[in-house]
């Protein structure tokens, strides 16, 4: 019996290790996209595309139908959700160039990254993906936070391994050159033989697998559907009905994180940590209709733009068994709500003030107030800014006005700037006051990378 007793006792701590309280420092996982349209997912209303899988975090959880980035193209964006912060209050402004040889050329070492921060509260943590938050040694994901790292450096990347041609980054002779590196995993290269979302998704179902009897923190930061439009037949042949073949790749590539998706949750659910496991689902920015075939409608504009095309995106995120499931949210987020709400549920302090809140108690109803009283943004190259209320948005630059009730007009049709002078007096007012928490950008961006090598000249050598 006492050998019994003993059997029995460790049974049952290792099925309390196996499935730890939900809350005791639950599991996060954020799963980006890259230049995804608004209404390219399924909980937004495709039917052309569809998101099963994507579509389980909306039906678990929660749908942020006002939910926003913190800048309208990746780099800034990402900053922004890796630290919690408006990015341009440490200067990061613009989208980064490659440049390996730059300590400055991306994420300032002043800022501590989810990944930083979560291990300090015990956590493993991984990013899976594209990183674009620098290149130089001191830059990269082992050194700011991650255990574990695959994926590459710059801004973009082929999808079909026989196109990785170059064996490092150091190999690169211009800027786009970096989409054509071998993959690292940590700071050795590899020979990556599956397409490249469908080796993500590989990759951040073996890091569950690997770690689900610790709290874990995972980015899965996919490139798709980022160009260059690439797919595999086997995703292409899913859509025979659409004709565009841009519109056409662009669901292939769109329909593979989808798989990776429905692989990863299922995989949380087979582990039984699905209920101690958030999972954020949100694009970088608004999709690129031109570039990629991507559709934001009913939104007006797009990537770059401050129209909500620009900067309102699918976001979605479940907690099971505490965040009410097949709930909708309406109130304005941004994905620096996501840092707020993991650090608070780690119970872990950061050494910098975020600008994000714990979105929990706003989900739960314990709180009932708003997440944020306004939202800001600032394009620093065209001088442009913009402001959420609750009910209003302005967009204003050197040369024009815009101003929407947001509530009522979601498309951006009606400019009341010339009729509601008083309102856009007041919002301008609010980010003259937001403007004294910024700076400069700290580095040159993509659209100087001719200035930049000219500046260099030793950019690309060893």
């Amino acid at each position: 019996m006492k050998n019994l007793a003993i059997v029995f006792f460790f049974l049952l701590t290792y099925a309390q290790a196996q499935n730890r309280s939900a809350l005791d420092k639950p599991n996060v996982i954020i799963i980006l996209t890259d230049d995804q349209g608004y209404a390219d997912v399924g909980f937004n209303g495709s039917t052309e595309i569809p998101t099963p899988g994507i579509d389980r975090i909306a039906k678990n959880g929660v749908v942020f139908t006002s939910g926003y980035v913190s800048y309208a193209v990746c780099g800034p964006s990402r900053a922004g959700l890796l630290t919690g912060r408006y990015q341009d209050k440490f200067g990061f402004s613009k989208n980064p160039l490659l440049a390996p040889k730059d300590p400055l050329m991306g994420l300032p070492l002043s800022e501590e990254t989810m990944g930083d921060v979560m291990k300090k509260a015990g956590y493993t943590t991984a990013v899976i993906g594209k990183w674009h938050m620098g290149a130089h040694p001191t830059l990269r994901p082992n050194e700011r936070g991650f255990d574990e790292f695959y994926g590459f450096l710059s801004g973009g990347h082929n999808y079909f391994p026989e196109n990785l041609v170059l064996q490092d980054i150091e190999q690169a002779k211009t800027q786009y050159d970096g989409y054509k590196t071998k993959l690292l995993r940590n700071t050795e290269r590899v020979v990556e033989t599956e397409y490249l979302t469908d080796a993500f998704s590989r990759e951040a179902v073996d890091f569950v697998q690997r770690n689900h009897k610790e709290p874990f923190f995972m980015y899965l930061a996919y490139n798709a559907p980022h160009a260059p439009m690439q797919a595999t037949e086997k995703y292409l042949s899913r859509f025979p009905n659409i004709k565009d073949n841009k519109r056409k790749t662009y669901a292939a590539m769109v329909s593979a994180v989808d798989d990776g998706v429905d692989a990863l949750l299922t995989k949380l659910e087979e582990l039984g940590i699905d209920e101690n496991t958030l999972v954020f689902f949100l694009s970088d920015n608004g999709g690129p209709t031109s570039a990629n075939a991507s559709d934001n409608s009913p939104l007006r504009g797009f990537k770059g733009d401050f129209f909500e095309g620009g900067i309102r995106v699918p976001f979605a995120m479940q907690w099971k068994g505490l965040v009410p499931a097949g709930k909708t949210y309406d109130h304005p987020v941004i994905s620096l709500d996501i840092f707020s709400t993991a650090v608070a549920l780690a119970k872990v302090t950061p050494k910098n003030q975020l600008d994000g809140v714990n979105l929990i108690p706003f989900l739960t109803g314990e709180n009932s107030g708003l997440p944020h009283e306004e939202l800001y943004w600032r394009n620093y190259s065209a001088n442009r800014f913009a402001v959420r209320t609750s009910d209003s948005k302005l967009i204003f630059e050197k040369d024009k006005d815009y101003l929407f009730d947001i509530q009522k007009d979601i498309s951006e049709k009606v400019n009341l700037a010339l009729t509601e002078s008083n309102r856009v007096e007041e919002l301008k007012q609010m980010i003259e006051i937001w403007k004294k928490s910024i700076m400069d950008p700290v580095f040159m961006g993509l659209m100087e990378d001719k200035e930049y090598s000219k500046l260099n000249p030793d950019r690309f050598n060893k």
